[in-house]
């Protein structure tokens, strides 16, 4: 097996969509009375670097230092992917917008993705 090579004298500038990957995890008991879907009891939340941004993170913990330029929203959504880019290492150069930050929400049950909805304001 052969190992990777030193990258930590390597950099590299990542230019792409960002955007945050959020997951809602809970139990299910039931399904809805509604419509055939199950009914989520959310009782966690998980926020990782999305799109160009989550190429920046994996970069970063080959040990590459690592840049991150882009645009999004100047939002709440915005400081939790700053906050997620900056925790692994990854310099922040993302360049604030008029649109609303991209989120792709997905709400998982027992291991299962059940909805994966996309907020944004286009």
């Amino acid at each position: 097996m052969s190992a990777l090579p030193d990258m930590s004298a390597s950099s590299v500038t990542v230019i792409g969509d960002v955007m945050l990957d959020r997951f809602w995890t809970g139990a299910t008991q039931r399904m809805s009375p509604e419509a055939p879907v199950p009914v989520v009891n959310v009782s966690s939340q998980e926020d990782r670097a999305g799109g160009a941004g989550n190429v920046a993170v994996n970069l970063a913990q080959l040990g590459l230092t690592v840049s991150l330029v882009g645009l999004c929203g100047d939002d709440d959504h915005a400081r939790a992917l700053r906050r997620c880019v900056e925790e692994a290492g990854v310099r922040w150069n993302v360049m604030p917008c008029a649109a609303e930050t991209i989120v792709k929400l997905r709400v998982l049950s027992r291991n299962q993705q059940l909805l994966r909805w996309i907020l944004s304001s286009h």
